[in-house]
């Protein structure tokens, strides 16, 4: 997952997508007009940063990445499973988004934008059907199977077939940095059945949970075709992502962007 540079922003891009015709985009922190817990490229607009400082971030994003502000849909995150269908971008007259966890589009004039800080990222591209879709996952979402659900979405919209599904999981906590409670634990080992123990490792007497591995694991029983890693921990890269555990709850949001075309 190389990083790229454009209009004084630095974003990554997965390898798997660069041949199937889509503008894509993970965005670090750098480059943006955020000062304090938020500097410097935070599109969090709930997380009290100063609106206007949200908005130029946007309108960085959209510029690096060449496509039109206008052009955003994008959801407000409530870590369950609820499918948004983006025919059209987000009307400017709408003050907030709507609530949902996945967003899916088969539109080239649609932007798709999601903002994440420690949850796991989940890109989908459907090259056959050129429909795409873009989940956030914490750990309730990936006990629900938000990758799987965001998979028979576009199935169910647009026929794509699980076979031909490309599909990146983006830059999240590590299991080395993510700490869970016996009542998660209890949650996941429910959720996963004999998969549990590979997901929850331990480090001393902690359990951890790999958030990365159960999404790629859904994914996979899920049936999508290939599937690419970031392998980067927002955790122990603050200098380049958001972290809402790393700062004490006290951060900013990264953005992920995904169009067509």
């Amino acid at each position: 997952m190389p990083s790229q540079a454009a209009a004084g922003l630095r974003y990554f891009q997965f390898d798997l997508f660069k041949d199937a015709g889509v503008t894509q985009a993970v965005f670090t922190r750098e480059g943006g007009v955020s000062q304090g817990p938020f500097a410097e490229l935070n599109v969090g607009a709930m997380v009290g940063d100063q609106p206007e400082h949200v908005q130029e971030n946007l309108l960085r994003c959209f510029a690096a990445a060449g496509r039109a502000r206008a052009s955003m849909f994008d959801s407000w995150l409530v870590h369950g499973t609820h499918v948004l269908v983006a025919d059209a971008p987000r009307p400017a007259d709408q003050e907030r988004p709507l609530q949902a966890d996945i967003i899916i589009t088969d539109k080239p004039e649609v932007t798709l934008f999601m903002r994440y800080a420690d949850c796991v990222p989940l890109l989908l591209v459907d090259p056959v059907r050129r429909a795409i879709g873009l989940a956030h996952a914490g750990w309730r979402g990936t006990l629900q199977r938000v990758a799987a659900k965001a998979a028979e979405a576009m199935q169910a919209h647009y026929g794509s077939q699980p076979g031909d599904l490309l599909a990146g999981i983006g830059p999240a906590i590590s299991a080395a940095r993510y700490e869970i409670g016996p009542e998660v634990v209890a949650e996941v080992r429910a959720a996963f059945g004999d998969l549990a123990e590979g997901l929850l490792p331990l480090y001393g007497e902690k359990t951890h949970f790999d958030l990365a591995a159960a999404n790629q694991h859904v994914l996979q029983q899920a049936g999508v075709g290939r599937i690419e890693q970031s392998g980067l921990c927002t955790y122990e890269n603050q200098a380049d992502w958001f972290s809402h555990r790393g700062s004490g709850g006290k951060t900013g949001r990264f953005g992920a962007l995904l169009a067509l075309g």
